[in-house]
């Protein structure tokens, strides 16, 4: 039989290789002030992401980025990915502040001070009253036709972009997103396909993260209780809270680390990952649990270290079959399925067989390590000096 409890040193040892790396990532974050560690979308910064690929597919992130930079986007930030894609990044920006119904009022400006462009070559200008207060229903059908006009300043006002030749159906046209994208064609050429456009502020991205935190905190509180509730012992609800903060720790070191050197980013989805994480890592060990306190009532008698062992080896096929149905969807998930969900998946995956190592080789020898002490504490218990003397 082999003896996972006795060979708990090695487990811990192993848990602290995994999360220590990803803890001085995760300290680098607010040192650094976000050049190193945890990198975070503009869900939780604000600003605005672009996704656009280029006609010519010799045009790289850094040219793009250059580019912005002299456009005055002086910290946006740009990553080419595998489909010939160049995801942009701007905090700088806002869409929400596109002035969608001015462009309309200054073209009909134009049109409606035509007339008065001919009016300083004629002398007659003082008498455009005349004909305002004369019969002029018919001049008045003129100025009708100033549709005319709102079309002609399209080719007039290239400079801000109204429309550029070659361009995708999606790519803005219009406000500073849009003088953005038609600089950046005149410069590489026609933008082939758009693949994504949003903006978000400041004050949502910042009700996200307090958000993000709260659920995180009230969710764990919540196992806490609960577990100490349904085996009417705190040391099983702390033990599953340890295991679950080892979860925690390392899916958000881990993307730390990601971020830091491939540029991975924590979105919005990255909270409803963690929660569930949490959830199914909870799952594992409450089966764990639930069987030691079936053993400990079956065997009673026997060292608390042996029922937990025996309980965790009948209990391991279970939760590595569970587990693995899991990993392999989510494998699949992350090869074939979309960009947009790669960080959602990424943090299922990692969280998942994190959770099932903690649950297995974690949260159950640490119970016994708790209750080993409590019982040397009370005297029930040689000390495991006191044993190896006696031996």
């Amino acid at each position: 039989m082999f003896d996972i409890v006795g060979k708990r040193r090695w487990f811990f040892a192993f848990s602290l290789l995994l999360t220590i790396p990803g803890l001085i990532f995760i300290l680098l974050t607010p040192i650094t002030n976000g050049a190193e560690g945890l990198k975070f979308s503009i869900d939780y910064t604000g600003g605005t992401e672009w996704s656009i690929k280029f006609k010519d597919p010799t045009v790289s992130a850094e040219q793009v980025r250059e580019e912005l930079v002299t456009l005055g986007q002086d910290d946006a930030s740009t990553t080419k990915t595998g489909k010939g894609f160049i995801d942009i990044r701007m905090s700088k920006l806002d869409l929400r502040e596109i002035p969608q119904p001015t462009p309309v009022p200054s073209a009909s400006a134009a049109p409606s001070g035509s007339p008065a462009a001919s009016a300083p070559a004629s002398p007659g200008a003082s008498a455009s009253p005349a004909p305002s207060s004369a019969p002029s229903p018919s001049p008045t059908a003129a100025p009708t036709e100033t549709p005319a006009p709102t079309a002609s300043p399209a080719p007039a006002g290239t400079p801000g972009p109204t429309q550029f030749p070659g361009s995708a159906n999606t790519v803005p046209t219009q406000g500073e997103i849009g003088d953005l994208a038609f600089a950046l064609q005149e410069k590489f050429g026609p933008i082939e396909e758009q693949a994504k456009l949003s903006s978000i502020g400041a004050v949502v991205s910042s009700d996200l993260i307090q958000q993000a935190v709260i659920l995180i905190l009230v969710g764990s509180l919540g196992i806490l209780g609960w577990i100490t509730l349904r085996f009417r012992d705190v040391k099983f609800g702390v033990t599953a809270l340890v295991a679950l903060l080892h979860d925690v720790i390392v899916v958000v070191g881990i993307f730390a680390i990601l971020g830091t050197l491939f540029g991975v980013k924590i979105d919005g989805l990255f909270v409803t990952a963690m929660l569930t994480v949490i959830g199914f890592s909870v799952h594992d060990t409450i089966v764990v649990f639930d069987r030691i306190r079936e053993n400990r009532a079956r065997h009673a008698g026997e060292p608390f270290s042996e029922v937990v062992n025996h309980s965790i080896l009948q209990t391991f096929g279970r939760s590595i079959t569970t587990s693995f149905t899991v990993v392999l969807t989510l494998t699949t998930l992350l090869l074939f399925g979309g960009s947009a969900t790669q960080e959602f998946v990424l943090a299922l995956l990692i969280g998942i067989i994190s959770g099932t190592y903690s649950s297995i080789f974690n949260a159950a020898p640490l119970l016994v390590v708790w209750q080993e002490w409590e019982d040397r504490r009370r005297g029930r218990l040689a000390s495991p000096g006191a044993r190896r003397a006696t031996a």
